[in-house]
């Protein structure tokens, strides 16, 4: 498979949406993807990494022109106008056939992805603002918004498949492995960390200094995180030198700086959710207007500690990291609530729906026969199926001999890492299948059901591409199953109403 990028990174523009791209990629090539990045504006370390890392790198002109002659809010960054980038970006990829175009950009939209049309056979766009219309077969807009569901209505294909919110944050593997050795803060306050970004163009780091140095914390230990091409970086370091506070300069630890502090102070963007993932309590401060909605809303959500700027920030930041480290309640929700949104699995389910799952889909064979047997007339099973009495042998070897022999009744089973995880079945009907799901009975339950249904429907799509509409029936009291399928982008058409009487 060749998938290439799309995304560009500078003290404007930040390195968030490269980083992001960066760890899809890594995750990917680990599974044998090659991928290639294509940009215009990227700083020389960046461009390294990604030769030390194995992915192919090509630079576009970065001569102005007409930019500015576009009505998107953010085409400055661009530097060329859409159709000039489309043009250039179409020949540094036409040596190759690309199953998927991935783009990460505020300056492109449905214009340059319908132009690249022809050049991959699927588009997927990473966004977070939801302010132009896209031309795309896969969306994903990992931050957490109250308007979620109802965001890019209108705005991307009605084919569209939409991954939306913190569920789908592309963090780095180091995440979801230290998530496991963490539980929601409690106790006291002992570290804070500060981490305002790769780049941080108005110094926010500093002025976070600058004003925790003045609330008598002497006994607590400060870790300042900054980039190598901060603007302030001398600075920064003396500043820390002198107040005793330990500065580290491009990092690879980040995750276990973030393990071990109790309190956190930095931007909205992807921190975020690197943080939420670890169940670190943050102070939040926005430090660009696109991260307006996003830190609000994850804030009025209990993921973060965001109040009101109202006069200086230097006492913004005093007044609510005092409130923060004497109120341990406060602390410990914002923790768990985190902790529950981000899972640190992201970048699989990314993965699973362009293609590219560590679960792996299979078609039952013969011998699966009494596995399947003794999971589905397991008690938790049986609890959420539509028939909740035991099914006898014989009964099972006859539906099981008849989903063998029909070519319109699916039955597949998912494997991580060589252990089963579930069973999906799709039934299909004309153009239309439904599904139904379940786990392997004992398994750990957190994400896999999610993981499962993306993978077997990328298998399902791959296999079965003349159906174009999956639906499935869930029964009333089966929370759950309805959490899992509306988080899939599944929607709800009607509702079915029962009285029993008798």
């Amino acid at each position: 498979m060749n998938i290439a990028c799309r995304v560009d990174a500078s003290s404007q523009i930040g390195t968030g949406h490269f980083m992001r791209c960066l760890t899809l990629a890594d995750a990917l090539k680990q599974r044998g993807v090659r991928v290639r990045f294509v940009s215009r504006h990227l700083p020389e370390h960046l461009q390294a990494m990604l030769v030390s890392k194995g992915h192919e790198f090509v630079r576009l002109n970065s001569i102005q022109n007409d930019a500015a002659s576009d009505e998107l809010t953010h085409a400055h960054w661009l530097g060329v106008s859409q159709v000039q980038d489309a043009v250039d970006t179409r020949h540094t990829l036409s040596d190759q056939d690309w199953d998927w175009l991935i783009v990460d950009h505020y300056a492109l939209d449905a214009r340059w992805e319908s132009a690249l049309r022809q050049t991959a056979k699927q588009i997927m766009v990473i966004d977070d603002i939801a302010d132009r219309q896209h031309d795309c077969d896969v969306l994903l807009d990992q931050n957490f918004y109250e308007d979620l569901q109802t965001r890019y209505d209108g705005k991307v294909p009605e084919h569209c498949q939409l991954l939306l919110g913190p569920r789908y944050a592309l963090l780095r593997d180091e995440f979801r492995q230290k998530r496991e050795q963490v539980k929601p803060r409690t106790g006291a306050v002992k570290r804070i960390l500060i981490f305002f970004g790769g780049m941080d163009a108005d110094n926010y780091t500093g002025r976070a200094i600058e004003a925790l140095s003045k609330i008598g914390i002497s006994d607590l230990h400060l870790a300042v995180v900054i980039g190598a091409q901060h603007p302030c970086r001398e600075q920064i370091e003396v500043a820390c030198a002198q107040r005793g506070f330990t500065c580290h300069v491009q990092t690879d630890h980040i995750a276990e700086l973030m393990v071990a502090a109790d309190l956190a102070i930095g931007a909205g963007g992807s921190a975020t959710w690197e943080r939420c993932c670890l169940g670190l309590p943050t102070l939040a401060i926005c430090t660009a207007d696109n991260q307006q909605k996003q830190v609000a809303d994850a804030a009025r959500e209990g993921l973060l500690y965001s109040p009101e700027i109202k006069d200086s920030l230097n006492q913004t930041i005093q007044i609510h990291v005092s409130t923060l480290i004497e109120n341990s309640y406060l602390r410990q929700h914002l923790s768990r609530n985190s902790m529950q949104a981000v899972d640190g699995r992201g970048v699989l389910r990314v993965i699973a729906s362009i293609g590219r799952s560590d679960i792996e889909i299979r078609s039952v064979r013969l011998d699966d026969s009494e596995k399947l047997f003794q999971w589905r007339n397991h008690p938790t099973i049986r609890a959420v199926s539509r028939s909740t009495e035991l099914i006898t042998w014989e009964n099972h070897q006859k539906w099981f001999a008849s989903v063998l022999t029909s070519p319109d009744r699916l039955l597949l089973i998912g494997h991580r890492d060589g252990s089963p995880v579930g069973v999906v079945r799709f039934d299909i009907q004309d153009d239309a299948a439904e599904v139904s799901i379940y786990l392997v009975p004992g398994i750990k339950q957190s994400g896999q059901g999610q993981d499962l249904l993306q993978s077997a429907e990328s298998w399902f799509i791959i296999n079965r591409p003349e159906v174009c509409k999956i639906c499935a029936n869930v029964l009333g009291g089966n929370e759950r199953s309805q959490h899992l399928f509306l988080n899939a982008s599944y929607q709800v058409e009607s509702t079915r109403y029962l009285k029993r009487l008798c």
